[in-house]
């Protein structure tokens, strides 16, 4: 049988003391069969917590204004150091005329930064679909408040028109992941 030795630090005064849960319900807590030290949660680097969000719901535009684009995911920071990596695949992204798709990443009512740009730009005049745009941005929100990541797109010659999640048929997907910092 394995025993399980504590064995204190010779020059620390401190007093370390494990503690049970108010708790009817016997538990068992398996070491692992290998020497380390225990990570912590908030360890720098160390991912806290996932959040995703999808639309596949068409928009388009045909103005030059900023409008959304249906994807948008919110995430409550568990510190106000935490960083917020925000991953964006903005999907059947498509355009007609001589024109071409524009789009931000935004937190809450700031704009982070533009990407995609000029996504589809072809010199034409015809219509066509250009697939994908991605943006994978690092945040410091410095907050504990919800705080809700979004996309907004526009034409960028306020006639033609721009189009994304092409006819509903394709999902654009926001990963937000918050960091340890």
């Amino acid at each position: 049988m394995s025993k399980i030795a504590l064995t204190g630090n010779a020059s620390g005064t401190g007093v370390f003391t494990i503690a049970s849960p108010n708790s009817n319900t016997d538990r068992t807590l398996t070491l692992p069969d290998e020497a380390g030290t225990v990570d912590t949660l908030q360890r720098a680097g160390n991912v806290l917590q996932v959040v995703y969000g999808t639309t596949s719901t068409i928009v388009q535009s045909s103005t030059s204004t900023y409008i959304d684009t249906g994807l948008s995911a919110s995430i409550t920071p568990s510190s106000t150091s935490s960083k917020i990596l925000v991953i964006v695949d903005q999907n059947g992204c498509g355009k007609s005329g001589d024109t071409f798709v524009q789009a931000i990443l935004v937190r809450n009512t700031t704009d982070l930064i533009q990407f995609g740009y000029p996504a589809g730009f072809d010199n034409t005049t015809g219509y066509n679909v250009i697939g994908s745009m991605s943006c994978t941005y690092l945040d410091s929100p410095a907050t504990t408040s919800s705080v809700t990541y979004k996309t907004t797109f526009s034409s960028s010659n306020n006639i033609s028109f721009v189009q994304l999640q092409w006819n509903s048929l394709v999902a654009s997907t926001i990963t937000l992941l918050e960091i340890a910092a």
